[in-house]
């Protein structure tokens, strides 16, 4: 389920809907991102970029700290050029185009903070979100920590790549800052890769998958998170708009279909 090197990474995916490259990044890269981040939030959420959400309480680590939504469209700050830069970095191109066969374009970027108390954003498929037609996304999940079960790292579901997007049932919001929850079939458990910084864990759109509360005291798990699209995409949701790896945007048409639960899926990450 992980791998350095992209044809057994393009295996692992096609296994497992999952897979680590580790080392794709360097820790000085991590430390980049995490200072600009940083930076960018230091006097707390910043409107139109910040996900700011009328049900954190004063004492939610996560009013503070609620994750970044597309910081790659905000050219006018820093966080914005750096999103930009790793979101189309040739390496992540490189492993993109082999797992997807084709060229990849890119359609989201999001930044996690998940500060040391917060919750965790329960199970979940990402392609409920995105409706991507025909097959789906790949998300590449940049780990600007070291991340393990202590400070909520991203766990998956080994073997659901292939599973039909599901209606989500009520997440527990008590340890869940979202509202959706995917099942784990029947016969499987999620597992938990330990990524250090720089690793970036690739899954597609249909595998489950979901983080726990953050309990340690002072440690924060921090992520840089990229979502692409096969560039042979048909449809996507009015969320996301497709720009290719040299920046130029792709026309996509609008998915309007209301997705798997007769309703119109929200915007992954959304204020809601």
């Amino acid at each position: 389920m992980e791998s350095t090197a992209t044809d057994s990474l393009f295996v692992a995916i096609q296994r497992d809907g999952f897979s680590v490259a580790r080392g794709l990044f360097t820790p000085a890269e991590a430390s980049q991102i995490r200072d600009a981040f940083m930076m960018q939030n230091a006097h707390g959420p910043i409107k139109g970029l910040s996900d700011i959400r009328k049900s954190y309480t004063p004492d939610d680590p996560l009013s503070f700290y609620p994750r970044m939504m597309h910081p790659h469209r905000h050219l006018d700050k820093p966080v914005g050029l750096v999103a930009m830069s790793f979101m189309l970095d040739d390496r992540i191109r490189r492993v993109l185009t082999e797992v997807m066969n084709e060229e990849p374009l890119a359609v989201q970027s999001m930044f996690y903070f998940k500060p040391p108390g917060s919750r965790g954003q329960d199970f979940h498929q990402d392609n409920f979100y995105l409706k991507v037609k025909p097959g789906t996304c790949v998300a590449a999940w940049l780990a600007v920590d070291d991340c393990d079960a202590e400070n909520g790292g991203m766990m998956c579901v080994p073997e659901t790549g292939d599973h039909e997007i599901v209606c989500p049932e009520q997440a527990d919001t008590r340890v869940s800052f979202t509202t959706e929850h995917v099942p784990i079939p029947d016969g499987k458990r999620a597992v938990l890769p330990i990524l250090r910084a720089g690793d970036v864990l690739f899954f597609n759109g249909s595998t489950i998958h979901g983080s726990g509360p953050n309990t340690s005291a002072t440690r924060f798990r921090r992520s840089l998170i990229f979502h692409y699209v096969p560039r042979s995409t048909a449809e996507l949701s009015h969320w996301y708009q497709a720009i290719d790896f040299t920046g130029d945007p792709v026309a996509v048409k609008v998915n309007e279909s209301g997705g798997p639960c007769g309703t119109v899926s929200p915007a992954m990450g959304a204020p809601h």
